[in-house]
């Protein structure tokens, strides 16, 4: 693989961190790391979301900026006589992207690898054969021979359970695989867009936000957001693609690499028409492309942070990604590029005047 540069090291560090919903300080610690350059000022809410403060203007209008921190995984509920592994989903899983598949048990002695397992279809019946394997008949075989022997490699019930892979840039260059890009995307956008205002006057104060426990609930855009009281927020994930065989443009359109997709509507929030309204005229004007996009099931941190105190008006920005909530999904290096750039142009524009526009609509 060609020679990382600083962006896609910071990708690679973002996605190759392990932490699920309920145990993000992994995924966390990275953010961290690569925001604080940039921030005036880090804090953590009480339930563990990182919040990354950049003032422009003293008592301008906050805008966040929020992806989440968590991945969807498993969690270690019980391990049987034989030293087999059973598990909840933690987060939406499809079960027919999960056997065979590797998985790092995180134990309190370390890593511990194993690989989602079920009853080999060759003792099936032909019936059988035909369904997917529901996942309460599936479990990880670790290569323990005993309880206890499980227990000595240090794993116990409670442990988190995350997908295996390993960040890969593929021939195309810009086109990026790696796990748990829903949401590491996220996060990157909001360190890239606070590094991009960092000797730039914008009239405002920001807060890039890594958010915990989205994937089960929007939970952490919820405390995070309380603690903030934003004025404008804007919800940084992953989006459907639509351009992989057997997908009609009814059911998603959107392409890798044609721009940022901009939500219209999903299952969380209907998007504020004022904020849509402002981030197309900004693109527009910027020549930045974009696409719109709806999602009927499924929502974002705008779910939450819209509905916080006495109402924040929101958007979700997105980046068309293949095979989300599986083992590994791709996107395009553009999309991210240029959902960066347009956020920045807009919190450049988002004086107090402007934000007052935008809620009176």
């Amino acid at each position: 693989m060609a020679k990382l540069d600083e962006t896609l090291t910071m990708l690679k560090d973002l996605t190759d961190a392990n932490g699920i919903p309920g145990n993000e300080k992994e995924p966390r610690e990275v953010m961290e790391k690569y925001i604080t350059p940039y921030a005036d000022e880090i804090f953590t809410d009480n339930l563990g979301s990182l919040i990354a403060k950049k003032t422009g203007k003293e008592g301008g209008p906050k805008i966040m900026v929020a992806g989440h921190l968590d991945e969807i995984g498993f969690m270690v509920t019980r391990i049987d006589d034989k030293g087999f592994v059973y598990f909840q989903t933690v987060g939406g899983w499809w079960s027919q992207v999960m056997l065979a598949q590797r998985v790092t048990i995180m134990s309190n002695k370390g890593n511990v690898t194993g690989v989602i397992g079920s009853k080999p279809p060759h003792i099936l019946s032909a019936e059988a054969r035909k369904k997917p394997v529901d996942i309460k008949d599936m479990f990880i075989d670790i290569g323990a021979s005993s309880k206890e022997e499980a227990l000595e490699f240090g794993v116990k019930p409670g442990d988190s359970v995350v997908p295996y892979f390993e960040f890969t840039q593929l021939k195309n260059e810009k086109m990026l695989l790696a796990k748990a890009w829903d949401n590491r995307i996220g996060l990157a956008i909001a360190i890239e867009v606070l590094k991009q205002l960092k000797d730039q006057d914008h009239p405002n104060i920001v807060y890039g936000v890594g958010t915990i426990q989205e994937e089960v609930g929007l939970r952490g855009a919820k405390t995070s957001a309380n603690m903030i009281e934003p004025d404008i927020g804007f919800g940084v994930d992953v989006g459907i693609a639509g351009d992989t065989p057997g997908i009609s443009d009814h059911e998603a359109d959107s392409k890798l690499g044609k721009g940022p997709q901009i939500i219209l509507y999903d299952a969380s929030m209907v998007s504020h028409k004022g904020v849509r309204d402002f981030i197309v005229k900004t693109a527009d004007e910027n020549n930045i492309p974009y696409q719109y996009s709806s999602i009927a099931g499924g929502g974002t941190d705008s779910g939450s942070i819209h509905l916080t105190a006495n109402g924040v008006p929101s958007l979700s920005i997105t980046i068309a990604t293949r095979y989300i909530h599986s083992h590994a999904a791709i996107l395009h290096r553009d999309d991210f590029e240029n959902a960066v750039k347009l956020i920045v142009e807009a919190i450049k524009k988002l004086d107090s005047e402007t934000v007052n526009e935008i809620v009176l609509g």
